[in-house]
């Protein structure tokens, strides 16, 4: 499928979707994370988009907002997309796992939840994987202060 038959078949899920229209390597597509799981689980299962490879799952900053971005792969179609979350809330930041769909998806909510402070709802093992237990804050949070590891330029 091109893109464009890709977004025609996603769109027919019924699951509101946000679509980026500029000219991209991947067709980008935005979903409201109270419906990522619903929705991530439809690309995977449905036969026509067979997304059944997760190959990069990693979290952004954007100071207005904590986002998560999911590159898929259908290895049965090859096709690709890139999926993405907005999360509001920066004190309490909560979105569902996606580990059941996608093993791979394990290390890296790990990591998102070590570094961002991104809660992920039925994670099996939601634990810090890189930094200390007794650790405070989010390393690559824009508003993260570390007077004595950081140095500023």
């Amino acid at each position: 499928m091109d893109s464009q038959e890709l977004k025609t078949k996603i769109e027919s899920f019924g699951i509101e979707i946000t679509f980026l229209e500029e000219e991209t390597q991947f067709l980008t597509l935005t979903v409201n994370p109270s419906k990522l799981h619903e929705l991530a689980k439809q690309l995977k299962e449905d036969s026509d988009t067979s997304f059944d490879y997760m190959f990069c799952q990693t979290g952004i900053d954007w100071l207005e907002y904590l986002e998560v971005v999911y590159h898929l792969k259908s290895t049965t179609h090859n096709h690709c997309i890139v999926l993405r979350t907005q999360i509001s809330s920066r004190e309490n930041p909560k979105v569902d796992s996606v580990y059941d769909i996608w093993k791979t998806a394990d290390f890296h909510e790990r990591e998102i939840f070590d570094l961002f402070g991104i809660k992920f709802n039925n994670h099996p093992d939601l634990r810090r994987i890189f930094l200390d237990d007794d650790w405070e804050g989010y390393p690559l949070r824009k508003d993260y202060v570390d007077e004595i590891n950081i140095v500023e330029l």
